[in-house]
């Protein structure tokens, strides 16, 4: 209180040493007072006086020279945040830079992994391209399973031969196919020309009934030759071919076994440092693992190999008989032994009745 009233009678001298006159003053502040409380005060009318109190006019900068607003907007400015909203931002900082920190891990550890297996895929094949050269040239050994051999060349020519079969077979097909059709044509015009020819017409009627009725022996035979063609593509290229899918898969595995065979040969051979004695290590823990795959594989092919041979002997036995029995029922003109062989496509032949269907006839 008491310095309150100091310093209003210390404006009041300063005033009355002015202007002197009191009561001037008095009406003078109090509107200046409201006014700077209503409306703020107004900087382009007062001055900014520096060295203090009755000191020379050299100090004093007039503010109405001044232009523009006192107080400009600055859109770089932030302020201060609230603190809920600086943690909302340092929380979503945080999860952006940990999403992307996890994407890059995640790309990176995928790089990586990539790499591994170009760098696996990498050796493993200078590792057998090595092996290959070396056997093709004499100087490397591989490992021989003289019985399982004879059996994959054995099927392999079979599958040639058979392949040869089913090539004449389908050319049989369309030939007599194309027989059949102008055997059609053939009784038609010979039909035709029974009704424009009186004199004739009893020729060439029995003509066209013989040209019909070789028509629809024809037909049947034809559905015989259809169905001994497909058996035989069935047992070529897909039961024969699935075998020898497995036989390839064994022979990459045999050569994968022969190469890590002789790398850690090689590597025996060499003086034994620790560095050596890591690789070896290594070296034996592959020639393990492809040795096991390489013996699973045999054991696949020698399955499939029987197998295939007990099918192949079922299938063909079954579909040579059916395929003779309608060649000669249709060449020798026997229409109803010709008819009864067909139905025996549906049916099991009398000498298989006791043994057990093949695997390739259920499917």
């Amino acid at each position: 209180m008491s310095d309150g009233m100091m310093s209003k009678a210390a404006t009041m001298e300063i005033a009355i040493s002015r202007n002197g006159v009191s009561g001037a003053l008095d009406e003078s502040l109090e509107q200046d007072l409201q006014q700077v409380m209503v409306s703020g005060p107004n900087l382009n009318e007062t001055s900014i006086v520096s060295g203090g109190y009755g000191g020379t006019t050299e100090g004093i900068i007039p503010t109405g020279a001044m232009k523009g607003p006192a107080v400009q907007f600055n859109p770089n400015y932030i302020g201060v945040r609230p603190p809920h909203a600086q943690t909302q931002g340092a929380m979503s900082q945080q999860c952006s830079s940990h999403s992307a920190l996890t994407a890059e891990e995640l790309n990176r550890g995928l790089a990586v992994e990539k790499f591994d297996l170009v760098k696996k895929w990498g050796i493993n094949t200078y590792k057998c391209t090595k092996q290959m050269i070396s056997e093709r040239f004499g100087r490397g050994t591989r490992t021989v399973d003289l019985e399982l051999e004879t059996q994959i060349e054995l099927l392999r020519d079979t599958k040639r031969k058979y392949e040869g079969v089913l090539h004449l077979a389908r050319a049989l097909t369309a030939h007599f196919y194309s027989l059949v059709q102008t055997q059609r044509a053939l009784g038609d015009a010979f039909s035709d020309l029974s009704q424009k020819s009186p004199e004739l017409q009893e020729e060439f009627g029995y003509n066209a009934e013989t040209q019909k009725l070789l028509c629809k022996n024809g037909e049947t035979l034809l559905g015989a030759v259809n169905f001994f063609v497909s058996s035989i593509n069935t047992l070529v290229n897909k039961t024969m071919e699935d075998t020898l899918m497995t036989v390839k898969l064994y022979e990459t595995a045999r050569l994968e076994f022969d190469a890590y065979r002789a790398d850690l040969e090689e590597l025996s051979l060499g003086p034994r440092d620790s560095a050596t004695l890591c690789r070896m290590e290594v070296a034996q823990q592959n020639f393990q693992s492809h040795r096991v795959k390489y013996e699973k594989l045999r054991g696949d092919v020698t399955i499939k190999l029987r197998f295939l041979q007990e099918n192949k002997v079922k299938v063909m036995r079954k579909q040579l008989l059916l395929f003779h029995n309608a060649i000669s029922s249709y060449f020798a003109g026997n229409q109803q032994q010709l008819e009864a062989s067909l139905q025996h496509f549906n049916i099991k032949l009398s000498s298989l009745a006791t043994d057990k269907p093949s695997w390739l006839e259920e499917q």
